[in-house]
């Protein structure tokens, strides 16, 4: 908080107590519903510093009662609730939003470099609403470190070998009869992703026929099966041949992987997203043997009987970092890839953006890069995060049965044109609202996974995220909309708002000045979200600033005011509202229509 009154308080606080801290100390909230005041502070933090709570809270309310921005100061115990004049709590908040803005940046001391890995597809498939989670986790949270000053660096680690991808390339061999996303009008991500669905379905027939013809088999699941059939033999011999490098397995891969990548980039483009580098799995599959033998050598690492290599891991378990024929585990590519990243851009911290079916993976591999002596060990963070359902179980699909990315994006799109239609947009030039219902569209789906939690299974609703009332991102794209809307009109009368000519001490209506309160919290909730890694709690307050502006809408009239003044002071506290939802919801990347 930047209030001249809790600056000075906390000087006096210094001067007065020898133990209270050269950083600010003092908790400072909005006063409660039903509680006479503006913030209430809380002594309880500060007691420690002061004999007790008791006595910092006394101490409080006689620095106070004499200071010149406040008009009121009530003791509740250990808090302190506190009415500041109208004119010196708009000066520090709206008054000065530019100012405001600023305050969210980190001095430069705690500002870090931090690598953020996300999205990692595989190339074998497009993306889908697993991705799309991950996608808006990842880019909203290296847009929130960026906000407040981090140097971020965003990377995409693509798994683009294996057997799954052979699947999608015998099925093209056998069934694709040389066709292209040109000649088919797909995207190449779609075509490819239609082999493997076309592989698996030819695959579940031939385990069918087999089970049928050695009913000693029937037991047997489709994994036991797999070499047992044709397809199986002939994918695994693909995998072979493709990692002995043949020329003509090598070709197959590099085009239809190619057209995969253009398909992920329009993806990536719709979604607003960047990556500082890609790496791939064909080229990083291999890393991380070396680092295991000399693991092995400093006693990280221990040999079974079978010559597989292991780290024992503790409450965590047993770990094989190596097989006994030699050959990588996930891990050992984790262990790897790793240690490649740092070597490439030398971050402070690292954080993977992955499911959380991947817990005890992320330990595991936190764990042993500590063990290996690695110094940046204990600065590896995993950001997990739960499913997210629909309540249909699948929307619309091009790919077979999971819910197409693309796919949710034109729906979403589709709704919330249909939603500005039905709000008087039928008479907008049809390129606008288009362009209108993508912004609102995919406004709504980013807000609605970003208001919870990471960690929070979500049952996403895509009818109810594009409600403009409620608790969704329409909602609050609605409020900056409006204030565009009345700034509009204001012009349209010639009415002056700049702020030199506003008399702030006349906004002291209560809506006016819970507006301002709650604006006044912009910085200290960009930080804190930074520093927890969750965009959940800006999405909450950009909520309540729309609903507290809201309220300032309907109880202070703006252009109908009772006086010029009082006029462009509400104007010009309406446009210091919009400059920080448009802020705030940019941090989360989403954009704001000029109109809805």
């Amino acid at each position: 908080m930047e209030y001249q009154f809790v600056v000075d308080l906390e000087n006096f606080l210094r001067d007065k107590f020898e133990k209270y801290p050269a950083e600010p100390a003092l908790a400072v909230e909005a006063c409660p519903a039903g509680m006479t005041g503006d913030f209430a502070l809380n002594c309880f933090r500060i007691g420690r510093f002061c004999g007790n709570p008791m006595q910092a809270a006394a101490a409080v309310a006689e620095f106070l009662k004499g200071h010149p921005d406040v008009e009121g100061v009530e003791v509740v115990k250990a808090f302190v609730n506190v009415t500041v004049k109208a004119g010196a709590l708009h000066r520090d908040s709206v008054a000065a939003v530019e100012r405001l803005l600023e305050a969210a940046k980190l001095p430069e001391a705690q500002r870090k470099r931090i690598l953020i890995e996300f999205s990692a597809p595989n190339t074998n498939k497009p993306q889908h609403l697993g991705h799309v989670r991950n996608n808006t986790l990842g880019m909203s949270l290296a847009s929130l470190l960026k906000r407040v000053g981090h140097d971020v660096i965003e990377i995409n680690l693509v798994n683009d070998r294996g057997i799954h991808i052979c699947k999608s390339m015998i099925a093209y061999q056998r069934f694709g009869n040389g066709c292209t996303p040109e000649s088919t009008g797909m995207k190449g991500d779609h075509l490819v992703g239609k082999f493997y669905v076309e592989y698996n379905k030819a695959l579940s027939e031939e385990i069918k026929a087999l089970k049928a013809a050695r009913p000693e088999l029937a037991d047997k699941d489709s994994e036991e099966l797999f070499l047992e059939t044709e397809l199986g033999r002939a994918t695994q011999k693909m995998l072979q041949d493709w990692e002995a490098g043949d020329p003509a397995v090598r070709e197959l891969w590099k085009m239809m992987n190619g057209w995969v990548f253009a398909g992920f980039a329009q993806t990536y483009e719709r979604m607003g997203i960047h990556f500082d580098h890609t790496y791939l799995e064909s080229e990083t599959y291999l890393l991380g043997k070396d680092i295991v033998a000399a693991g092995l050598e400093k006693g990280v690492f221990a040999k079974r009987e079978d010559g597989a290599v292991f780290c024992d891991l503790g409450k965590l378990g047993k770990k094989v970092v190596l097989r006994s024929d030699g050959t990588s585990v996930y891990i050992t590519q984790d262990i790897g890839t790793t240690l490649k990243k740092f070597e490439d851009y030398h971050p402070e911290s690292m954080v993977w953006v992955v499911g959380d079916e991947q817990n005890l993976h992320f330990q595991m591999l936190f764990e042993i890069m500590k063990r290996l002596g690695y110094p940046w060990g204990d600065q590896l963070y995993h950001l997990s995060y739960g499913m997210v359902n629909l309540p249909t179980g699948k929307m619309k699909s091009r790919e077979g049965t999971v819910v197409d990315a693309d796919d949710l994006f034109d729906e979403m799109a589709k709704l919330a044109t249909d939603a500005c239609k039905e709000r008087g947009g039928e008479e907008l030039d049809p390129a606008e609202l288009a362009e209108r219902g993508e912004i609102i569209g995919l406004g709504a789906l980013k807000f609605m996974l970003l208001k919870f939690n990471p960690k929070t299974t979500i049952m996403f609703d895509p009818a109810a995220s594009l409600k403009f009332e409620g608790d969704t991102g329409p909602y609050i794209q609605y409020a900056a909309a409006r204030i565009n809307s009345i700034e509009r009109k204001a012009a349209e009368r010639g009415i002056d708002f700049s702020s030199a000519k506003v008399d702030w001490a006349l906004l002291a209506h209560p809506a006016e000045k819970a507006l301002a309160v709650t604006a006044g919290f912009y910085p200290a909730v960009l930080k804190l979200a930074a520093e927890r890694r969750d965009c959940s709690g800006l999405a909450e307050y950009l909520l309540n600033l729309a609903k507290a502006f809201n309220r300032f809408y309907r109880e202070c009239p703006v252009l109908a005011a009772e006086t010029p003044e009082l006029v462009a002071g509400r104007l010009a506290m309406a446009d210091a509202v919009r400059t920080i939802i448009v802020d705030g919801l940019a941090t989360l990347t989403i954009k704001v229509p000029q109109a809805m």
